[in-house]
């Protein structure tokens, strides 16, 4: 079952890539920006990774997070996330149990906003692997929600 736009965005646990577990309900009180990347080191999950580094103060202001998640290992996340000087977290989903709780079955490239609360108010599933999200959209987005 697909997520929607009003819907309690599910809970899950990851590891980080320090081999850390880290939960979604970790982050409750913020508006959160949850990145939902395909295989490492691919050149438009690069580009949007680094993308979101290089915006880290807007998103701070509009206090949100972001946090990418990425079917690979915690170790080639590590690789990813040191190499591109990634500020943020990055969590492994290798058995892509929750990309399929957002209904990315296949994995696919995703972007869910999530309200303070946990209320997914924004979606875009790319249509194509080659597509990069409309950044401004997402900045348009957590500067309307609380």
């Amino acid at each position: 079952m697909a997520i929607k736009i009003g819907d309690s965005a599910p809970d899950f646990t990851l590891l980080n890539v320090d081999m850390a577990p880290v939960s979604l309900h970790e982050f409750s009180g913020n508006k959160v920006v949850l990145a939902f990347f395909v295989g490492a080191f691919t050149l438009t999950c690069t580009k949007e990774a680094c993308t979101f580094r290089d915006s880290m103060a807007r998103y701070t202001n509009l206090e949100a997070q972001v946090i990418g998640v990425r079917v690979d290992d915690p170790i080639a996340n590590r690789d990813f996330a040191k190499k591109n000087r990634l500020p943020y977290p990055i969590l492994s989903d290798p058995d892509r149990e929750t990309s399929k709780r957002y209904g990315l079955e296949p994995p696919r490239h995703a972007i869910f906003i999530l309200d303070k609360e946990g209320i997914v108010r924004y979606i875009w599933v790319a249509p194509n692997p080659a597509m990069e999200p409309d950044y401004g959209e997402i900045q348009d987005i957590l500067t309307k929600i609380s």
